[in-house]
């Protein structure tokens, strides 16, 4: 078993990081205090060529493996979590599950603009009555002809009112033998008519970050636009899932260490009777813990991206990453702000706003009480994991990825 990442993934962190640096930390603080996107962020990730990052060069991807997604993740969001998601949304949830699920014309025809940054891809599968009760969307996508025609909404959408296409999950069949066979997944463009978007305000965290709301009217969507066959959905978006838990665990790392490299200085600097805080038995325990929370979450998302480059099933250990790394960089930001005192209880410095942002990651892409449900539910041999008629290309890349 080899643990030394090549020099390929070496020179993404870097690249990734001196990305981070530029383009993200400068004005993050504003951005974050005025609730504002970036509105050319895309277009620089395009320009750095994070947007192909993980999909083949036949599709115009930077033929770099899983891994070095993961890196990228834990990277951005080591800056911001509002990076990552963009990352997570359009690399993970969108594309991945295209490469996994799309026939060779879907690819050739949607992958190549979404890997050079021309277009950008999100994900519609939570709805206001339907989180992580998912099996009861209600949006509908009634077949006429050789169209189908989508009426409903969905609500918590990362890259809403950004993004030019959106992989959306829709009931077509509301009579199937279980809700799960009823469903189906459509690409659907922003500017067909009938459909809208609107931001949701007011966030805890990820403030730097497009949230919202997406609307179909009578939304005409071609038969060509559909990924997989009809009833396929509901596969087709935990499969969308397994990429996206990949990319928060990896981005989790991200947090966990912007809290020692906002710790560890300040525990040398800051004095408490003649002497730093960092020699206090307390603060080295929580600066301990997040030592181990890094070393821990490198290995569960090295793993995962390692079972996705040689095509093994891995909604299993990607549920488990995305449960303890989150939890854990959660706890990290907590201790963060303890090891800061009062003035990490401000914006003076970062910690509050990882805090802020870590919170959320322990409710998207799977509840941290789902998550151990989840791992229960394997361990005592309830869940099993079935066959999927789709898998994904493994790495490196062939002529048939």
């Amino acid at each position: 078993m080899e643990f030394t990442l090549t020099q390929e993934h070496d020179l993404i962190r870097e690249s990734a990081r001196k990305f981070a640096e530029t383009h993200i930390l400068p004005t993050i603080r504003e951005r974050d205090a005025k609730h504002e996107p970036d509105p050319d962020f895309l277009k620089k990730m395009a320009a750095a060529g994070l947007t192909g990052v993980a999909l083949p060069a036949k599709y115009d991807g930077q033929d770099t493996d899983y891994i070095s997604l993961g890196i990228v993740c834990e990277e951005l969001e080591r800056a911001d979590t509002s990076a990552r998601v963009v990352m997570s949304v359009h690399s993970g949830l969108h594309c991945l599950t295209l490469l996994q699920w799309g026939t060779p014309e879907q690819k050739a025809r949607f992958l190549p603009p979404l890997a050079r940054g021309e277009k950008i891809g999100a994900f519609g599968l939570t709805e206001p009555n339907a989180g992580s009760d998912a099996v009861h969307i209600r949006t509908r996508a009634e077949r006429v002809g050789n169209e189908y025609i989508l009426n409903g909404e969905k609500t918590w959408i990362s890259l809403s009112d950004f993004a030019d296409q959106f992989l959306v999950i829709a009931v077509t069949n509301p009579n199937a033998d279980s809700p799960a066979r009823g469903m189906s997944a459509f690409i659907v463009e922003r500017d067909r008519p009938g459909f809208s978007s609107r931001p949701i305000k007011g966030k805890l965290g990820v403030r730097a970050g497009n949230t919202g709301q997406i609307f179909f009217e009578n939304v005409r969507v071609p038969e060509e636009n559909r990924i997989g066959e009809e009833g396929e959905g509901f596969k087709i978006a935990m499969s969308a899932l397994d990429h996206g838990r990949y990319t928060v665990a990896a981005g989790a790392v991200g947090i966990i260490q912007a809290c020692l490299d906002a710790c560890i200085p300040y525990a040398n600097e800051r004095t408490v009777g003649g002497e730093p805080i960092g020699k206090k038995q307390l603060v080295q325990q929580m600066i301990a813990n997040m030592v181990a929370g890094v070393d821990i979450g490198r290995l569960l998302y090295y793993k995962v991206g390692w079972m996705k480059n040689v095509g093994m099933r891995h909604t299993r250990e990607v549920s488990l990453a995305k449960w303890i790394n989150c939890n854990n960089a959660f706890q990290a930001a907590h201790d963060a702000i303890e090891i800061h005192g009062a003035y990490g209880y401000c914006d003076e410095f970062p910690v509050e706003r990882y805090f802020r942002n870590s919170r959320g990651a322990i409710i998207y892409e799977g509840t941290r009480e789902i998550h151990t449900l989840v791992q229960a539910e394997y361990a005592l041999g309830y869940r099993q994991d079935r066959p999927l008629r789709c898998t994904l290309p493994t790495w490196p890349f062939g002529e048939d990825a």
